[in-house]
């Protein structure tokens, strides 16, 4: 029982540390916007990422089972769409929007993830979820419509990527927790980022007309963004994600909206208005609403693992 207590404080834990890394991305990727082109920003990011994990599985001790083929065909999918499809989203929509914007936007991924798992696991929908995911559609209409009023149609249309970005997100998170098994946090986010950054190399020939070495700030800032965003956010997330529900873990990525508008106001000298403030604080609380739980909550998929685990022999 002591051992359950501290191996759930510390995916709670490594869940949390994600999303501060997380929480910087959108700031530091808008100011990388203004030298490289999103697509090459993915690429650069997760290529040096893959070099890095590539190393890392090598160097192993004790390495993990190789997963069996229709294990790696739903990583390298969950690769490409919650790597490639999502951060083609993300940065097309951080160059088009802000990163303040982006920042409270992520809070409607949990919901999402919610609603998604609900369709796949066909699990019932309790009434106070149903009041969250309402409150939480508000609160992303007052960012979207404030973008708009702002910025006009482009900062709108940059806000609605960024919505379908956590569309793809949730998409993500049912995928691994359903094929990930009994593979690590590193294998996992290997065969991920390998399948990621192959399909932003080929995503980012449509820039290269626009290639040019960039400086010593923008490459440094390309090396934060490969090495503690994407290496590190990633181990840390899907090490977390294996021992918790996938909505409870998105739902702690509610610490990212709060420290990416830090970080843009820091960082970027961006404005935060009121109408801002309070659609991203809707959005938390009704977030925070669809969570609660009656009874307590059981993942199916879990139940499913330990069903099968007395059949093995």
């Amino acid at each position: 029982m002591q051992y359950e207590g501290k191996a759930k404080a510390w995916a709670i834990c490594s869940v949390v540390a994600a999303a501060l890394f997380w929480s910087s991305s959108y700031a530091v990727t808008k100011r990388v916007l203004d030298d490289v082109g999103p697509l090459s920003i993915g690429a650069i990011r997760f290529t040096f990422a893959a070099g890095l994990l590539t190393v890392m599985m090598r160097l192993r001790r004790t390495p993990s089972a190789r997963p069996d083929a229709r294990q790696r065909r739903m990583l390298y999918l969950s690769g490409l769409l919650g790597i490639t499809g999502y951060f083609v989203l993300e940065n097309i929509g951080v160059e088009l929007s802000t990163a303040s914007d982006a920042s409270l936007i992520v809070a409607t991924y949990p919901l999402m993830t919610m609603l998604l798992e609900l369709v796949v696991f066909r699990s019932r929908m309790q009434r106070l979820r149903v009041a969250g995911v309402l409150l939480a559609t508000l609160g992303a209409f007052l960012v979207v419509r404030n973008g708009a009023d702002v910025g006009g149609s482009s900062r709108w249309f940059g806000d609605v990527l960024l919505l379908l970005g956590g569309l793809v997100w949730a998409g993500y998170n049912v995928i691994v927790k359903r094929s990930a098994g009994d593979q690590d946090a590193v294998s996992v986010t290997y065969y991920q980022t390998l399948a990621g950054a192959a399909g932003f190399l080929l995503a980012s020939l449509l820039e290269a007309g626009e290639w040019r070495v960039p400086d010593a700030t923008v490459s440094s800032l390309l090396a934060y963004l490969a090495v503690a965003c994407s290496v590190g956010g990633f181990l840390l997330y899907n090490y977390g994600l294996r021992r918790m529900t996938s909505s409870v873990a998105v739902n702690i990525l509610n610490l990212v909206p709060a420290f990416g508008v830090l970080g843009a106001v820091l960082i970027n000298g961006e404005s935060i208005r009121l109408a801002q403030i309070a659609g991203g604080a809707i959005i938390v609380a009704g977030v925070a609403l669809g969570m609660v739980e009656r009874t307590p909550a059981v993942d199916p998929v879990t139940v499913r693992e330990k069903a099968g685990a007395g059949n093995r022999v």
